[in-house]
């Protein structure tokens, strides 16, 4: 029986297993309703706010932001390629580089990953939902955390299905916000702290936003089919998320600007009530926004969990298995969301700063291995064996990978540490940067002189 593309009314039965040629869908141009719908949407609007929060005045609160994204965002666009190379999620294709075992290193992180947007989008979404609702908080993240649930239960296709409308939706309301909000700026904003050092450690943030959907990448591009040409599947995905998420942040800078306090204790409520006659929609239009963001939390998750337990993710029941972990997901991210700060700003920012310095070493490595050692070249069958060719564990990749974190943390700049290089580079926050270069600098030398590797004849990764 021939085998035919997942429906998006159907739950989705495939988990890392790799997608055959047979079921392969989509145009590269879905990739954009995608990541514009994950990035034009409240969570990056908060991201924005900080910008003003930290000192800056708007016009560099807007350069700050835009840099940040264009940068960041280059690195996310070129995980997204390897999807439709390799149909296979994201960290699979990251065994080839640290071997089944060692890949648990960043497994870990990345699943604190999509626990800490989960906390995020529930710290945000909560008030408002209790207040259009009239209901407590604490049931309003509650309900939030099921409708996020039931969307990832379901699947890729359902959830690529959700972004179409909703980027239609998020975008006509970031329009309305944008208007709204630029009409109504203070005559002068001054920044309290306009400086080298803030203006860096604000790109770092906005840097920080675009690489962390690095992980998620692949998962959402590997059913498209193998011939779809890398150049469409990067722009696509790139003007997606660097564009949207460069455009929300500004609407976020004017927000703060206009009232940084509102905005902190209530952003859907403060954002919705700026149209009066018409918040009974608006705010349900920018929950609604929230959605494919939140469900790729548990969805990616659940992938990434899987990664790192099942070789080849062939389950006796995937259906049942990515229920139980959505509900225990959405457990674990509800009660965190409820004990969580209710200073809205200060949490956003001290997840998004820490996932940075976490996640940069392991992009590097990814994308050097992929463009630079194997060139695009990978023995697919064998990531999926324990004693294939990638073997259990990579030691080098390991030692690279946390060695790197190492040596960022004296230029880490958060609430929550300050490195004690910090100040010699005016309080900015470069370690994002340091954790590139050291990570993808070593690997490249380790991997280049064939240290546990098995490469073979090298293809271009990148074609028309």
């Amino acid at each position: 029986m021939a085998i035919t593309p997942t429906s998006t009314g159907k739950v989705e039965r495939h988990t890392i297993d790799h997608v055959s040629a047979i079921e392969r869908h989509g145009k590269p141009w879905h990739l954009f309703t995608l990541w514009f719908s994950c990035n034009v949407q409240v969570t990056a609007l908060v991201v924005g706010a900080l910008s003003v929060a930290l000192g800056l005045d708007l016009k560099w609160s807007i350069i700050s932001i835009v840099v940040g994204n264009l940068v960041g965002g280059v690195f996310m666009a070129f995980h997204s390629i390897q999807g439709p190379r390799m149909g296979v999620p994201q960290m699979v294709q990251s065994r080839a580089q640290f071997g089944f075992f060692g890949n648990a290193v960043p497994l870990i992180v990345v699943l604190l990953m999509y626990l800490g947007f989960a906390v995020e989008g529930g710290v945000i979404a909560g008030p408002a939902i209790a207040g259009l609702l009239h209901i407590p908080n604490d049931l309003a993240i509650v309900l939030f955390n099921i409708v996020l649930l039931i969307v990832a239960f379901i699947g890729h296709d359902f959830i690529h299905a959700a972004s179409k409308i909703i980027a239609v939706i998020s975008g006509v309301a970031c329009f309305a916000l944008f208007i709204e909000l630029w009409t109504n700026l203070p005559a002068h904003v001054a920044g309290s702290s306009v400086n080298a050092g803030t203006v860096i450690l604000v790109i770092s943030i906005f840097v920080s936003w675009q690489i962390t959907w690095a992980p998620y990448a692949s998962d959402y591009s590997r059913y498209l089919p193998e011939s779809t040409p890398a150049k469409p599947t990067f722009w696509w995905t790139y003007l997606g998320a660097a564009g949207g998420a460069s455009w929300t942040m500004m609407v976020g800078a004017f927000a703060a600007a206009v009232s940084s306090r509102a905005l902190n204790a209530d952003p859907v409520g403060f954002l919705g009530h700026r149209f009066p006659l018409i918040a009974g929609l608006m705010i349900p239009a920018l929950l609604l926004g929230l959605v494919p963001a939140g469900a790729e939390g548990p969805y990616s998750a659940y992938l990434t969990c899987i990664s790192g337990v099942s070789p080849s993710g062939k389950l006796r029941s995937p259906v049942v298995v990515r229920a139980s972990f959505v509900i225990v997901f959405a457990i674990i991210a509800t009660a965190l969301a409820i004990s969580a700060s209710s200073n809205v700003l200060a949490t956003v920012e001290n997840i998004t700063l820490f996932l940075l310095h976490l996640l940069a070493p392991w992009s590097a490595i990814n994308l050097t291995d992929y463009y630079f050692i194997r060139r695009g070249n990978y023995d697919i069958p064998a990531l999926f064996a324990i004693d294939g060719k990638y073997g259990a564990f990579n030691w080098g990749a390991v030692i690279i990978y946390t060695a790197s974190i190492a040596i960022e943390m004296p230029f880490v700049n958060s609430s929550l540490y300050v490195g004690s290089l910090v100040k010699h580079f005016g309080g900015a926050d470069i370690s994002w940067l340091v954790g590139l270069i050291v990570a993808g600098g070593s690997y490249y030398l380790y991997a280049s002189s064939g240290s546990g590797l098995a490469t073979s004849k090298p293809k271009a990764a990148f074609n028309k």
